[in-house]
């Protein structure tokens, strides 16, 4: 495999950035070092900035056809190089292959409907409220963009961030991962072949902290985008209001997941054990409180169980492999104090549980049962791969379980009954209700939160919106 050369790139030019203050990064199945990722320092961030402010100036003047172009040549060029991306992808992040390809198809799939959305930013006109005196409202880029990407999907939240950005005539600075920086960097990478101007789009790495710091205290920066964790998330929020800058935050999410006792159990248990394990569960999506009725509880523990079971843990290389291993040391960690932490309230370990062998960040797919609200795991989003089930009787009881967290990204409900559906539907807190459906984000769907979870939204034309400011024109013919 030929991993690429990390760099910084600035204003259409791959620079070295400071490698003597830079980090590793470690094949999470191997643990081997794999390259060394430059950090930016503060004259880095102030190029960025420079050349962010240059590449805007540029950019919100090119027509919308021809940014629709550049963002549908991208796509091809990513189409044309999935292969290469994907093993990338699998060797820095863990995930399987077959998750990998499917993920640089999404990414490029959001590239190529954001460049036909670019098209359709319309204004309005309004009827005259005065004779001589023409409304209207035009759609306008809001500036220079910070995003900031995790490790989790590389390359499709940062597709999330920026073509939705480009289309709208925006210029963005993605300060990606320190963990998965090859895949960013394959990504600019098409971006610059695809013709996209210097400056327009610029990649940067360094200590978290430090960047968003550097970068929100500039009232250059008019937009931020960040997917991560909560703590995090509420810390870009604050230093956004020195500058009154905008926010998407996409933050963490601990998604229940409740079946009634009419579902079919062999086939919720099928498709959710399959949501639960993509990714070794490190989706903030991912179904992670699972409250099933007492009448059908035994029934699916033991059937998810068995399919728990049959998860095959190895190198995301191999193709028999359905499971990768976590990200880095610090998911294996936080999976052991929480199992711990789930035993000592009296939960049983149904299937898994431990760390698989002594090289690799590997962990059994984990079922616990009989976990009580009060366990860290039902509390704490695990972004692992632990299946807590616990059971519950009256659908009031559950619904206020269901909601009894500060998170509300997700929720996941199966039941053949339209009634308790639509109830359900209603009366869940969260951004995201999938239905008799477990529902992966689509760049054609908004997608955001409600609560701690963040506000904002990616995906679908709402995503686009979040990029645009809206300015009234008052016109008097004179």
């Amino acid at each position: 495999m030929a991993y690429p050369s990390l760099r910084i790139f600035i204003g259409g030019k791959w620079i070295a950035g400071d490698s003597g203050n830079g980090s590793d990064v470690v094949n999470p199945a191997t643990e081997e070092l794999i390259a060394r990722v430059p950090h930016a320092n503060r004259a880095t961030i102030d190029d960025a900035l420079e050349a962010a402010t240059d590449g805007l100036e540029a950019w919100q003047r090119v027509p919308a056809a021809h940014r629709r172009g550049i963002l549908l040549r991208a796509a091809q060029i990513i189409m044309a190089h999935k292969d290469a991306m994907a093993e990338v992808l699998t060797v820095e992040q863990g995930k399987t292959r077959l998750e990998a390809s499917l993920e640089i198809d999404r990414a490029a799939e959001t590239f190529e409907w954001y460049g036909e959305e670019a098209i359709r930013v319309y204004g309005r006109v309004y009827p005259q409220r005065n004779p001589g005196v023409r409304n209207v409202v035009i759609s306008q880029p809001v500036g220079v963009v910070a995003a900031f990407t995790p490790w989790n999907f590389p390359a499709f939240l940062a597709a999330r961030k920026i073509a939705p950005a480009l289309a709208a005539g925006c210029s963005v600075i993605l300060k990606a991962a320190e963990e998965t920086p090859g895949t960013p960097v394959l990504l600019l990478q098409a971006l610059e072949e695809a013709g996209v101007p210097p400056g327009v789009v610029n990649l940067v790495f360094g200590v978290p902290d430090q960047i968003s710091k550097w970068l929100l205290a500039s009232p250059v920066v008019r937009k931020v985008s960040f997917t991560g964790s909560v703590p995090v998330g509420k810390l870009l929020a604050r230093l956004a209001s020195d500058n009154l800058q905008r926010c998407t935050l996409e933050l963490g999410g601990h998604s229940p997941m409740i079946v009634f006792p009419d579902a079919d159990v062999a086939s919720v248990v099928k498709a959710a054990a399959a949501f639960k394990f993509r990714n070794a569960g490190q989706v903030c999506i991912s179904p992670n409180r699972f409250y099933i009725h007492e009448r059908i509880y035994e029934d699916f523990v033991g059937k998810f169980a068995e399919l728990a079971n049959q998860v095959k843990v190895g190198n995301g290389l191999e193709k028999a492999v359905t499971m990768g291993p976590l990200a880095n040391r610090r998911r294996l960690d936080a999976m052991s104090r929480f199992v711990d932490d789930a035993v000592t309230r009296g939960s049983r370990v149904i299937v898994g549980g431990r760390k698989i062998g002594n090289r690799g960040f590997f962990w059994e797919p984990t079922v616990l049962a009989e976990v009580p609200d009060s366990a860290l795991v039902m509390r704490e989003e695990p972004f692992g791969p632990i299946a807590p089930i616990a059971s519950f009787t009256e659908l009031d009881d559950v619904i206020g379980r269901a909601n009894g967290l500060g998170y509300g990204l997700a929720a996941y409900v199966y039941t053949r009954s339209p009634n308790v559906a639509d109830l359900m539907s209603e009366r869940l807190q969260a951004g995201c209700v999938g239905i008799n459906h477990m529902s992966p984000a689509h760049p054609d769907i908004p997608m955001g939160g409600v609560k701690e979870s963040g506000y904002g939204y990616e995906g679908g034309h709402e995503g686009l919106d979040e990029y645009l400011v809206h300015k009234h024109v008052a016109h008097t013919f004179v």
